[in-house]
């Protein structure tokens, strides 16, 4: 299942998924020069950005501990830690579940550039959720 086409944002950034399933992701963005900082690097948004995404994938790729197949997830927090500037033309994230329990994914991240040099690594918390469905949040808002 393709979560990232389904995000007006990530889309815009240009993700693109290249594998999710078992409770691991594997995403990839070109850089291109408005995702840039002043330094000609990739803006540590983005690569936060990147970090979460890597890891909400491979939480909801592990599904919902209750047996729902269609789950959202939200970040309850998240760490990350800059090793390295991003001044190449591809960041890899590959994002793994770590531990799944009742109601909470523990996972890591961690963002690689085109040589396979380590940008930035990650570790957060996520919650597994029914997403809204857009006729459903219109009628609990009336």
């Amino acid at each position: 299942m393709d979560f990232v086409r389904n995000s007006p944002f990530i889309k815009h950034l240009g993700v693109k998924q290249e594998s999710v399933g078992n409770g691991n992701s594997l995403l990839v963005l070109d850089v291109r020069p408005e995702l840039m900082n002043s330094l000609s690097m990739a803006h540590g948004g983005v690569l936060m950005t990147l970090l979460d995404l890597c890891m909400t994938q491979a939480a909801r790729s592990v599904g919902n501990p209750h047996g729902e197949d269609d789950v959202g997830v939200v970040t309850i927090e998240m760490k990350s830690t800059f090793l390295q500037a991003s001044t190449g033309t591809r960041i890899i994230a590959r994002g793994h579940c770590v531990h799944q329990s009742g109601s909470l994914c523990f996972c890591e991240g961690e963002l690689h550039d085109e040589n396979e040099r380590l940008l930035a690594r990650g570790s957060g918390t996520f919650k597994p959720i029914r997403p809204r469905h857009p006729s459903s949040a219109t009628a609990e808002r009336k």
